[in-house]
C-alpha cells in the first residue's frame, strides 16, 4: 500500500452545506432577476441535485418540469447568462457569512497542512464559487493552500464521471493509491470510486438516503472533539471525530 500524500475534497455538501440555503436560493434570485417566474422549492431542488452542474441542472428543469408555454424562446442562450447571475448572487450570499463550513472541516484542513499533506479540490461547481467559499470561511490566503482547484467546466464530463478526480491527480503527479477523497453524494462517490480513490463520506440532508456502497466510512459529519460524529457505515474504532490519524487508518485498510 502506497503512503497517503493528498486529500482531495468535494465542495458543495462536503465542505459546507451550500446546496439548500446557498445555491438553491441563488438560482431563485437569478430567476427573479430575469422575470422567469420559476421557483425551486427545497423538495424540487433535491430532485434536481441528481443532475450535476448548474447549467445542466437548469436544462434538465426546462426539459422535465416545464410546459412548452413556460419556456422562453431563447432559453438555450439564456441558460449561460442565468448561470452567471446565479454565481453572482451566490458569492454575495457567501460574503454575508450565511454559509459556514461544516463541523470539523477547518480543523481537519489545518491539521492536514500541519502534517504536510497536499490538498486539492475536485468539484462540479464553478471556480468562482470555490474561491468565494474559501475566502469567506478560511480567508483569502487559503486559496493557495490547495495545490489544484479542479472545478466547473475544466473537464467536459462532470460527476459521476471520474474525470475531475483524474484531472486533479494528473496535475499533482499522484496515483489514486496516494490519495483519498471526501464526498457527500452518490454522484460524488461514483466519480471518486471511478477514479479508483478510497472515499470518506459525510452525508447531508439531501444525501442521507444515497447508496454509498464501497465507501471507506460513512459519517453524519467530520465532527469536533466537543461535537462527535455518528458512524452510519464502516468502522471508526474509538475515534469520535475525523482527524488525520483516522484518515490514515482508513486509507491503509484493504
Amino acid at each position: 500500500m502506497a503512503d497517503l500524500k493528498a486529500f482531495l475534497f468535494d465542495v458543495d455538501g462536503t465542505l459546507a452545506d451550500t446546496e439548500r440555503d446557498g445555491h438553491r436560493v441563488a438560482f431563485n434570485l437569478a430567476f427573479e432577476e430575469y422575470g422567469l417566474g420559476w421557483d425551486w422549492s427545497v423538495d424540487t431542488y433535491g430532485k434536481l441535485l441528481e443532475v450535476t452542474g448548474g447549467k445542466e441542472r437548469m436544462k434538465f428543469y426546462v426539459d422535465h418540469f416545464l410546459r412548452d408555454n413556460e419556456i422562453p424562446d431563447n432559453i438555450e442562450a439564456m441558460i449561460p447568462e442565468l448561470h452567471q447571475a446565479k454565481t453572482r448572487h451566490y458569492t454575495e450570499l457567501l460574503s454575508t457569512g450565511a454559509i459556514p463550513l461544516r463541523p470539523g472541516v477547518e480543523r481537519l484542513i489545518n491539521e492536514a497542512r500541519e502534517k504536510s499533506y497536499r490538498l486539492a479540490i475536485a468539484t462540479t461547481t464553478t471556480p468562482e464559487n470555490v474561491t468565494a467559499l474559501l475566502e469567506h470561511t478560511l480567508g483569502s490566503e487559503s486559496i493557495d493552500w490547495f495545490e489544484v482547484i479542479a472545478a466547473g467546466d475544466i473537464v467536459p464530463a462532470k460527476k459521476p464521471a471520474p474525470d475531475i478526480y483524474d484531472y486533479a491527480m494528473e496535475k499533482m503527479s499522484l496515483t489514486p493509491e496516494e490519495c483519498i477523497a471526501f464526498e457527500d453524494s452518490i454522484n460524488g462517490i461514483k466519480s471518486s470510486m471511478g477514479a479508483k480513490l478510497k472515499t470518506i463520506i459525510t452525508i447531508n440532508d439531501y444525501t442521507r438516503d444515497h447508496d454509498f456502497t464501497g465507501a471507506s466510512i460513512v459519517l453524519d459529519q467530520m465532527g469536533e472533539p466537543e461535537q462527535p460524529f455518528s458512524v452510519l457505515a464502516g468502522d471508526a474504532g474509538d475515534a469520535a471525530y475525523l482527524d488525520c490519524e483516522l484518515v490514515e487508518r482508513l486509507h491503509q485498510k484493504a
